[in-house]
């Protein structure tokens, strides 16, 4: 059964009902004005109501569309060598004088999902071409025992919200490229169907290996159970040196972040100041749910999914007055606030002026590993506080530094 959506809720230190709408682009937040929960259901009834009329007429839907064979408003050059002029809806065949020799359609009718490529971020391809004679709507692919490998997967794995919408649009795209083909007789070559679409939407190599890796991750949990033998999603994925090469923040930069960041809202601002002083990644700083302390200096364990990564990181002194006095229980709201905090800070900076692609909010972990160089932090240290690239025989003994130690070093970084 599906858990009833209560779009009501108190706010930390007020008295007034507040009303929350979430979309797939958007999230509203407001005060009602109303103390009372009945007024305050009033109040909120119609905005409610409109509120799920968007969602119903943005639904995945089949629609009918038009196909095109050549692209509109161009001229081509067609198999015969002769000039080709497309409109929307008819072709133009022009001779080498440039008269007219012929007319013809410019594709056909045909189905498309409407709708879908809210949840992909990225287009959704036209369901083929339809014989002239076909009225017919066609139906969205039946579930079959590939989705329930699909289900498995995210049961096991725990995929929940924008994570789990996101690997049930790839599937749906895959199915959708190969006419539904069963995983069982699928191939590598079936699986690269999806990277070369994505690569037509210009995603880059990394962007396309964390979309196609819930397939794979899928897929390898089938073949551990006995259900598949051969994994088409694996290592298809190009090794290309595309990614974007990030570029720490300036002091100018943090100065400008300053003067604006009474533009996000409190949550948001020490989120913000907690990832400058640092250098701790977004899921890491979401993942805080609770405090330690060792001689007096509080701290938290970050990084808990990898040796590698798991650390004690000191709360800095800049952080601090922003803090609760005792953290408790989870720092920072999950769910679609998680799922959205990238873009909201990356909005932000942008906000500020720092418009530079090579700029980002991962741009911190840079700038925090600047600072400690600067100020002279030995590299164990470095390592102790930012996460080790790799674990040594050496390090893998012991807990590490004292977190006073620590402390004193990431002071250095300031916000």
């Amino acid at each position: 059964m599906r858990r009833k959506t209560d779009y009501l809720f108190l706010r930390a230190g007020s008295r007034n009902w507040h009303i929350k709408l979430q979309s797939p682009d958007k999230r509203v937040e407001k005060s009602l004005g109303a103390t009372d929960r009945r007024e305050a259901e009033i109040l909120a009834s119609p905005m409610i109501a409109e509120h799920k009329r968007k969602l119903f007429e943005a639904r995945p839907r089949l629609e009918a569309a038009w196909q095109h064979e050549y692209e509109p408003g161009r001229e081509h050059i067609g198999p015969d060598g002769r000039r080709i002029i497309a409109m929307d809806r008819e072709l133009i065949h022009l001779d080498s004088s440039g008269r007219v020799t012929g007319r013809a359609a410019n594709g056909a009718p045909a189905w498309a999902v409407v709708g879908l490529e809210r949840r992909l971020g990225i287009p959704v391809p036209i369901i083929g071409m339809l014989e002239a004679s076909e009225t017919s709507r066609p139906t969205l692919a039946v579930k079959n025992g590939d989705d329930a490998i699909i289900e498995t997967y995210l049961k096991h794995a725990a995929v929940t919200g924008y994570y789990e919408r996101e690997a049930r649009s790839v599937w749906a795209l895959y199915r959708t490229l190969t006419d539904s083909k069963p995983l069982k007789d699928a191939t590598r070559d079936d699986g690269r169907k999806l990277v070369a679409h994505f690569e037509g939407q210009n995603l880059r190599s990394a962007s396309i290996r964390k979309k196609i890796m819930w397939l794979n991750a899928a897929v390898n949990l089938a073949i551990d159970e006995g259900r598949l033998k051969f994994n088409p999603f694996a290592k298809i994925v190009p090794a290309l040196q595309d990614k974007v090469k990030r570029l720490p923040l300036d002091e100018a930069d943090m100065k400008a972040c300053k003067r604006t960041i009474g533009q996000l809202d409190k949550s948001d601002q020490l989120l913000f100041r907690l990832l400058a002083a640092t250098g701790m990644r977004l899921s890491e700083a979401f993942a805080i749910d609770g405090e330690m302390t060792e001689r007096g200096v509080r701290y938290v364990i970050v990084g808990k999914k990898t040796e590698q990564s798991e650390r004690r990181v000191p709360l800095p002194a800049d952080v601090l007055p922003y803090l609760p006095k005792v953290i408790k229980g989870p720092l920072f709201e999950g769910g679609a606030r998680r799922a959205s905090a990238s873009k909201r800070l990356n909005r932000f900076l942008n906000d500020c002026g720092i418009v530079d692609p090579r700029k980002v909010v991962h741009s911190l972990r840079h700038r925090a590993q600047d600072r400690l160089r600067a100020a002279g932090c030995p590299q164990d240290v470095r390592e102790q506080l930012l996460g080790h690239e790799q674990v040594t025989v050496g390090e893998s003994y012991g807990v590490g530094s004292p977190v006073p130690l620590l402390k004193k070093w990431i002071d250095k970084i300031g916000c």
